[in-house]
């Protein structure tokens, strides 16, 4: 990945090569023109574009949570050569717009886009790869430097950022319980890569297995634990291998399954919101960006009622005005807490709900707007910064929707249920347990369950918290005051541009970060599409705007 080299040229740096690096160079080739360019790539691993998120070899057992039809990533076309989009890749396998791919396939379209970037770039753009980890960054007169080993590299005058998740401390609790199992020889396994996961469970016949989390994570877990060791789904019914766990017992803080998505374009349709519905939730998130926590939480939740309200009317679904501005002020208080149904119960009603077999409900009709209105939240409050308390408030609010708007495919949830008819997984514990460890492992406790688990996988994701940082870099970054967290559990705080604000209160020039660690200073973040969005575009604007004359 090198073209000849310039030292003319203005040298950037981009660390991380996943889908956000992708397409933020994406960005800014297409605005380059015939500006001269030299960019370096850090990144040791082994697909450039992909990252560890969508690896290519990766078990095709982990499911993309959206449908082929709904997957925009754009066509990168620069200078009269294009890299076709997902479903112009796949060729034959792209005709099925309502199959939800396997995160795999997606990641060796990343990396062949990237591969494909590289080779066109235009000549007066150099770029190199370096298969390496950047351990630390520093500044001096002459701009930014690199530390990856061997010989300082740089300068620099502009840096991205774009990592993903970095490595993170474990919360108390997964530290505890990371001490526990070493001291008693019970396995801890984290879901991903989810071929170690695999290849941990071939062990695992006739065990009891605790799952910390019930997301989407969870879902891939699963069919590590079924799939994966021989098990298949058939007429609605799970048929065992023999080489499963004796039982799977999944729990979060909430108990709360996600919600499928409409199993069907043609379903899906009836959530979509007006052009004016759209305009009015865009006007009120930019209103609430300049408001008050308070004001700003309920301004977008206000902005829901109308166009909830005439998709329940149109679908046959609960129409009261009173009871939806309940189911409003309710989540703005205190995210799920409407949903009180068992596991199984819940299951099976938005089974129902994403089949089209019964009327959608208030929450279902909320989440399907909030996923439909991803871009609209995005636009309003990405470019501009809002106030730390604010930005809590209203990210608490998309994320609370995300067992809607993040939903899985209602095959996986179907499942899921059919692994619980099945007596495999039991969801008797899945609401914030009583756990206690055990010479064995841990001992789940609920009402009149009480399992004891050799096993545990830990399904949940890290927060973007820049204080459990442990990466070398970012942890120096946070160090040498570069970096600096907006608000408690969220990510760094930074301009519009991407540009860092540090400890004094300035943006760093020319180090920029985008994606997850961001969180707080952009929402909805953890999407394929805000790769390819606006994000970048205003990243490589900047960055052009600060280098030409």
């Amino acid at each position: 990945m090198t073209t000849a080299h310039d030292d003319a040229a203005p040298r950037l740096a981009i660390i991380g090569l996943g889908p956000r690096a992708l397409g933020a160079l994406e960005s800014l080739l297409a605005r380059a023109g015939t500006d001269a360019l030299r960019i370096d790539l850090f990144d040791p691993g082994a697909w450039p574009g992909a990252g560890p998120n969508f690896r290519p070899d990766e078990t095709p057992l982990c499911l993309l949570n959206i449908p082929l039809r709904l997957i925009d990533i754009g066509r990168a076309d620069r200078d009269g050569a294009a890299f076709g989009d997902f479903r112009d890749w796949l060729g034959a396998a792209g005709r099925d717009d309502e199959r939800f791919p396997a995160r795999a396939e997606l990641g060796a379209c990343l990396a062949a886009r990237m591969a494909a970037l590289v080779a066109g770039a235009p000549a007066s753009v150099q770029i190199v790869h370096h298969a390496r980890h950047v351990r630390r960054i520093l500044r001096d007169g002459q701009g930014w430097w690199l530390d990856a080993g061997g010989d300082p590299e740089g300068p620099y005058a502009e840096i991205l950022l774009s990592q993903g998740q970095p490595q993170t401390a474990p919360d108390d609790q997964l530290a505890r319980w990371q001490e526990h199992a070493r001291g008693c020889g019970a396995d801890l396994v984290a879901a991903y890569p989810a071929r170690d996961l695999l290849a941990a469970a071939q062990g695992w016949a006739g065990r009891q297995v605790g799952i910390r989390g019930l997301g989407l994570s969870t879902l891939d877990a699963l069919r590590m634990l079924t799939c994966g060791l021989g098990g298949r789904f058939e007429d609605g019914r799970y048929h065992p291998s023999g080489r499963e766990p004796a039982r799977i017992l999944p729990f979060s803080l909430d108990g709360h399954p996600p919600v499928p998505k409409p199993a069907t374009a043609d379903l899906d349709r009836r959530f979509d919101p007006e052009a004016e519905e759209t305009a009015a939730f865009l006007q009120a998130v930019r209103a609430a960006v300049d408001s008050r926590a308070e004001a700003a939480l309920r301004g977008v939740a206000d902005a829901f009622l109308g166009p909830a309200l005439r998709i329940l009317r149109e679908t046959g679904g609960d129409d009261d005005a009173r009871r939806l501005q309940d189911w409003l002020d309710s989540e703005c208080a205190a995210p799920g807490s409407q949903e009180t149904r068992p596991v199984a119960e819940a299951l099976r009603a938005g089974i129902a709900e994403a089949r089209g077999r019964v009327p959608p409900s208030t929450g279902y009709v909320v989440g399907q707007l909030c996923r439909k209105w991803q871009d609209a939240l995005r636009q309003g409050f990405n470019p501009a910064p809002a106030a730390p308390a604010t930005a809590a408030a209203l990210i608490g609010f998309d994320e609370g929707l995300k067992r809607y708007s993040y939903g899985p495919p209602v095959a996986s949830a179907e499942d899921l249920l059919a692994l619980i008819e099945a007596g495999l997984v039991d969801p008797r514990a899945a609401a914030d347990p009583d756990i206690r460890l055990t010479g064995t492992g841990w001992q789940l406790v609920e009402d009149d369950l009480s399992a004891g688990i050799t096993a545990m996988v830990d399904a949940v994701l890290p927060s973007p918290d820049l204080s459990r940082l442990t990466d070398p870099l970012m942890a120096d970054l946070v160090a040498q005051g570069r970096t600096v967290a907006l608000h408690d559990r969220l990510g760094a705080q930074t301009l519009p541009d991407g540009r860092l604000v540090g400890a004094d209160g300035r943006p760093q020039p020319g180090l920029c970060l985008l994606g997850r660690l961001a969180q707080g200073s952009v929402i909805a973040v953890d999407s394929i599409h805000d790769c390819f969005g606006a994000a970048a575009a205003r990243w490589a604007e900047g960055v052009l705007g600060r280098l030409r004359p």
